[in-house]
């Protein structure tokens, strides 16, 4: 029989002494800046919280904003990978635009504290060792609901006279600022907040029916 990898020796140590210390890195990033604020918070409370120097914090994370995403990446990733896993071919387009997303909505349900600075600090986030797998995940959720826009045009079940990934990227922008009016109540209730955002997307679908003039952008 084959023999079991295992994580022995020296090198296996190692590799289980930085897991440990990612962890306790994540875990005193999130318990701190839920109780103290992110603007509060400093790089050394985290260090020490977590029983490292902070130099080991700077290996995982350039910044104190870097270490806010270091606490959501993986969440954030797996959370995309779930919502599209649960899209269906027979569903329609709002009820697989509506699925999608109210898997993110669970997501920042969990720790509204949280998730109202990530949300906050997420704007203009293109710098750090975090923020490229940001980035990336961002970008994957666009390009999911713009798919689905296509695969509704494809089925004339929409019709659309622009790229079905911009109409994605609009779907996209209502969400993200859904989103953040539903965080903005103490207790967000999940079934409210996806009710609304159904609701404006219902309208994206559905258009204004605006007439020649409505769209005059004569600006003489």
């Amino acid at each position: 029989m084959p023999a079991t990898l295992r994580l022995t020796g020296p090198a296996g140590l190692r590799e289980r002494n930085k897991s440990d210390k990612l962890r306790r890195i994540k875990d005193a990033a999130r318990e701190l800046f839920v109780s103290n604020g992110f603007d509060e918070t400093t790089t050394r409370e985290i260090a020490i919280r977590a029983g490292v120097g902070i130099g080991t914090v700077f290996t995982y994370a350039d910044n104190k904003r870097d270490l806010l995403f270091l606490v959501a990446n993986d969440e954030l990733a797996e959370v995309t990978a779930t919502a599209e896993a649960s899209l269906r071919k027979d569903a329609s387009c709002l009820q697989n635009l509506s699925g999608f997303f109210r898997h993110h909505y669970k997501f920042f349900a969990r720790q509204p504290e949280l998730s109202r600075l990530l949300l906050r600090e997420m704007t203009f986030y293109d710098s750090g060792q975090q923020a490229s797998r940001f980035q990336q995940t961002r970008e994957k959720n666009i390009k999911i609901v713009g798919d689905l826009m296509q695969m509704a045009a494809d089925r004339k079940a929409i019709r659309i006279a622009e790229d079905p990934q911009f109409v994605g990227w609009v779907a996209f922008c209502i969400f993200q600022v859904e989103l953040r009016r539903w965080l903005m109540s103490k207790s967000p209730v999940l079934s409210s907040g996806v009710k609304s955002l159904e609701r404006a997307l219902r309208l994206l679908m559905t258009g204004l029916d605006a007439t020649p003039g409505a769209l005059n952008l004569n600006r003489s």
